[in-house]
């Protein structure tokens, strides 16, 4: 067999079809499921599953009560496109997409019983303790691989010991694998599915776009130091989230032709209404004059105006921590005492460095990212469209930044005094984008005046 090939043995299953659509439900024994864990993956789940309380619970129930197990649990939701059903109640499937096949649900349960599997398999305490992620598990499977198989080849000679415990399971296979119109309809059908499972434990709406592929052009335009950094996927363990890289993507969306029905949201809600700037972002990219929606339910970006845009995005949180870090030093050059200002935290007072918000560098100062987003909105004057709704950089902005900023922060600077230092009132107020966008402009003609 082939990685994403495996062979599932159910207890006891029912078959039930609706639509293009067939559900196999039952129970298996956790030592049928072994093949599971190590053909499927969560690509196709919405969030990575992290070790917590949730799966210390499951662990526990399965030590405690392997009795009560299946009816404690909704167990795990499986999807195949390409099932075959064998003798004794056996099932051979295969993953040939990850993104929307494998394991759609349940993703918690299967590292729970994955890392109970590997502590009776005799993989030592203090290894296990050191697994915080299904990624991080995955890995301590496949090295402990042997023992695994060892614990197999017990399990199967006869009783099945502590992996007798049964568990509920669900697979979704198409109703009709040969009609290629139900086939397509079957595979369409498992984002809504996965989603909607999900939505009962309060699936974050960032996590469902990134589902949906809404994040996958952006993503692409982020440098990698950055993106990797950032938690595109839930619990994914990435310590930027998703929307202050989206709500910055409107910095350049704003300023494209977006097509009809679809609206830029306030400039301010950049900095206070990430969650309004993130539904507005899944709106544009989910608009058919953006975005075509395949068969599997995910949508690709066909829009060469917004692709440009996006490609701005990307250069978007290297600019802002350019600015963050550059921006202490402007304000004392303007006769200032930055360190004075409120909430501003000066690094020789701290006990780790400051970074800067979105690749971790090293910088001077912690303070709040009021200050910093209406300059970062201001960047939008070195934009420029073409003929076609293309938009580019008039002028190289990190240059730009290292050669103006002093002139800009001058201007800049009566805002904060009006404001009394306050990061908060800075970054909610609509006049102060107004402000750092006019600075911006009027340095950028001088720069032009100057040949």
């Amino acid at each position: 067999m082939n990685p994403n090939e495996l062979l599932i043995r159910f207890e006891t299953v029912d078959r039930q079809t609706e639509g293009p659509v067939t559900r196999l439900i039952g129970f298996a024994r956790a030592r049928n499921l072994l093949p599971l864990l190590d053909a499927a993956d969560l690509e196709a789940n919405p969030r990575t599953a992290k070790v917590g309380p949730i799966t210390a619970d499951i662990i526990e129930s399965i030590q405690t009560t392997p009795s009560l197990f299946p009816f404690k649990t909704k167990g795990i939701l499986v999807a195949s496109a390409n099932c075959r059903e064998l003798e004794r109640r056996r099932y051979h499937m295969t993953f040939e997409n990850p993104a929307i096949e494998g394991i759609l649900d349940g993703g918690h349960n299967t590292l729970a019983i994955g890392l109970y599997i590997l502590s009776v398999a005799g993989v030592e305490p203090k290894e296990l303790k050191k697994i915080k992620s299904w990624p991080e598990f995955k890995v301590a499977w496949e090295a402990h691989h042997d023992k695994v198989r060892v614990l197999k080849a017990a399990a199967a000679s006869g009783d099945g010991g502590p992996l007798d415990f049964l568990v509920p399971l669900e697979v979704l296979i198409p109703a009709d694998p040969d009609d290629e119109i139900e086939l397509e309809a079957f595979t369409s059908s498992l984002f809504e599915i996965c989603a909607a499972r999900n939505n009962n434990r309060q699936l974050a709406d960032e996590a469902k776009a990134n589902k949906k592929g809404l994040y996958d052009y952006l993503r692409e335009q982020v440098p990698a130091d950055i993106s990797k950094r950032v938690e595109w996927k839930s619990n994914d363990g990435g310590d930027v989230k998703v929307r202050d890289i989206v709500a910055l993507s409107w910095v350049p969306l704003a300023a494209a032709a977006l097509p009809d029905g679809v609206s830029a949201p306030r400039t301010a809600d950049i900095y206070s209404g990430k969650g309004k700037c993130s539904m507005a972002f899944d709106i544009l990219m989910e608009h058919p004059a953006v975005s075509t929606q395949t068969a599997d339910g995910t949508f690709e970006l066909h829009n060469v105006a917004i692709a440009s845009a996006l490609k701005i995005a990307g250069d978007m949180p290297a600019l802002f921590d350019q600015l963050y870090a550059a921006f202490p030093g402007s304000y004392n050059r303007n006769q200032g005492n930055f360190g004075l200002l409120r909430s501003v935290t000066s690094g020789d007072k701290l006990k780790s460095k400051p970074r800067t918000p979105y690749g971790k560098a090293n910088t001077t100062h912690r303070y709040p990212d009021g200050f910093i987003v209406p300059l970062a909105v201001g960047l939008r004057a070195l934009l420029k469209i073409d003929a076609d709704g293309n938009l580019a950089w008039r002028t190289d902005p990190a240059d730009f930044i290292e050669k103006h900023l002093d002139e800009i922060v001058r201007k800049y600077k009566v805002l904060i005094q009006a404001f009394g230092g306050d990061a908060q009132k800075i970054g909610k107020n609509e006049g102060s984008y107004a402000l750092a966008l006019d600075a911006f402009e009027t340095e950028l003609l001088k720069l032009a005046q100057n040949g």
